[in-house]
């Protein structure tokens, strides 16, 4: 072929490519309110850094080679603020959007693998029904598409992020569970196999929403780290999470310029914390006065709120925040908060980024459901993800701290590097109230005014609780000023840095722990 008809060949397939599924099946998505594959690729990257791979591919099955442009995938490599990631797009006007030998496994497995080795983040956009029957049909086709085990075998170096954008069943749900981050567009569904197939299998008849819809994931599984209103919404989520991201394990996340005062007084913090113990209060106020800006992500907030974790800024630089969260079950914190600790944990020691713990718990929120749900378990991967990790932590103990929760908040001899507590500390085993019921019961019904012993040792309990005795027998680093606490977090983030300023680089890579811990 001469180099006219080669070009003129070349530009018909890329042309063919380009035009997706037709007009009819663009439209179509379009009228269900979503974007094509192409265009939230587009919508993603920055302008102009698009390199796609395989735009050329063709599905392998005999006669459907016409139906397959890009054999259904749109997979390449472009920047998100100046920087390489992988993107990998379902076509949902291709087949609706069902995976191919071709488009799935040989292009996406072939560009993954070039992702791992220059360690570039990954993002998956899924939008996709599971593999396609024409290509798993028979003992040699299924064979062809099992889902590559060596995948997982090895450490992942780089932030790996899927979105659920549409009805995904199979492949894309795959991938999820296996994700750093998942984003799910609300009205999207994200399951092992549709309800038509369950109902086929098993008689069991539901919808979609009800099978894998956004508030399952939200309030029940926990799969799925933030919900997006809408695709753009979904796109710019995916967006900010790679900001707070380093490109691979070796590197800090992005350091950001800051103008906001790095010895900012909090003296809003008098308004926001009540003086009775007893009292709720929201622990976002706390961490919005701390942080940069009052900036910051929250990662799975439905799901066991009695457990705050988010993303934020000190002085420009990441930090991970675990926090109790009172106004939920006064802080305390169930299967579902140990799960959600346990991944954050990874997260952040993964990538390089400081664990912040604020405390305020009555102890674990324990009873038959949260024992039917392996509590004891729950709460010692949550230790022993806290044992593992290596990346600097500071504790800091802002009101009560009871019981085995103390322990896995960073407390004493439980991981921390710096632990200090605001002079409003409360450090036990339990509250005074219920604490000296449970001790000293005989010895109040025995008194000859049981109330005025009884408040006798609930005033002896509180003082022993409070953190003097701890700071005086070093158990505790320091107590210091509720409005000086911005100050003291970014001066020990500073000395954590270490004198080669590689301080919050992981020494151990958790990517090599099961995702679903």
């Amino acid at each position: 072929m001469d180099l006219k008809s080669g070009q003129e060949e070349m530009k018909r397939r890329r042309d063919r490519a380009l035009k997706m599924g037709g007009p009819a099946k663009i439209a179509r998505q379009h009228k269900l309110g979503r974007l094509t594959a192409r265009e939230r690729v587009t919508k993603l990257l920055d302008p102009g850094t698009f390199m796609e791979m395989g735009i050329l591919n063709l599905s392998d099955i005999p006669g459907m080679e016409e139906q397959t442009p890009a054999d259904g995938n749109v997979v390449g490599f472009g920047k998100i603020d100046g920087r390489d990631v992988l993107v990998s797009a379902a076509d949902k006007t291709v087949c609706a959007g069902a995976e191919g030998r071709v488009g799935a496994f040989a292009k996406e497995h072939r560009a993954g693998q070039l992702a791992a080795e220059k360690r570039i983040p990954v993002i998956t956009l899924g939008d996709a029904g599971g593999a396609r029957i024409p290509d798993i049909m028979g003992s040699d086709g299924l064979s062809s598409m099992t889902f590559p085990i060596d995948a997982l075998k090895y450490p992942r170096r780089s932030p790996y992020i899927a979105t659920i954008m549409g009805d995904c069943f199979g492949g894309p749900s795959w991938m999820a569970a296996k994700a750093d981050f998942v984003v799910m567009v609300k009205g999207s569904c994200m399951a092992v196999s549709g309800p038509r197939v369950l109902e086929i299998a098993t008689g069991e008849k539901v919808t979609n929403e009800e099978l894998g819809g956004w508030k399952l994931h939200a309030e029940v599984t926990g799969q799925v780290d933030a919900f997006a209103e809408n695709e753009e919404d979904c796109l710019r989520i995916v967006r900010e999470f790679l900001s707070y991201m380093p490109s691979n394990c070796d590197e800090e996340p992005p350091k950001l310029p800051n103008a906001d005062p790095v010895d900012r007084k909090l003296d809003e913090i008098a308004g926001i914390l009540p003086e009775a113990l007893n009292r709720a209060y929201d622990m976002f106020k706390i961490i919005k006065s701390i942080v940069d800006d009052g900036k910051y992500m929250v990662l799975k907030p439905f799901y066991d709120p009695s457990l705050i974790t988010c993303l934020a800024r000190m002085n420009g630089r990441v930090v991970g925040i675990i926090a109790n969260q009172p106004i939920h079950n006064a802080g305390a914190g169930g299967p579902g908060s140990c799960e959600k600790a346990s991944s954050f944990i990874v997260l952040c020691d993964s990538y390089n980024i400081p664990l912040i713990f604020l405390h305020d718990t009555p102890g674990f929120f324990v009873g038959l459901d949260a024992e039917k749900k392996k509590m004891p378990g729950r709460i010692m991967v949550w230790f022993e993800a806290l044992a593992l990790s290596t990346v600097p932590k500071i504790s800091i103990i802002i009101r009560k701290s009871y019981g085995m929760a103390y322990g896995n908040m960073a407390g004493t001899n439980c991981g921390s590097d710096i632990l200090v507590a605001w002079p409003t500390a409360d450090i036990s085993f339990m509250s005074a109230q219920a604490g000296v019921n449970v001790v000293f019961k005989p010895l109040i019904d025995a008194a000859a005014d049981p109330a005025l012993e009884k408040e006798k040792l609930i005033k002896q309990w509180e003082y022993q609780s409070a953190p003097w005795k701890a700071a005086e027998r070093h158990f505790i680093d320091d107590v210091i000023e509720p409005r000086n606490t911005r100050e003291y977090i970014n001066k020990c983030l500073d000395l954590l840095r270490g004198s080669d300023g590689k301080g919050f680089i992981s020494k151990k890579h958790l990517q090599s722990w099961p995702t679903v811990i």
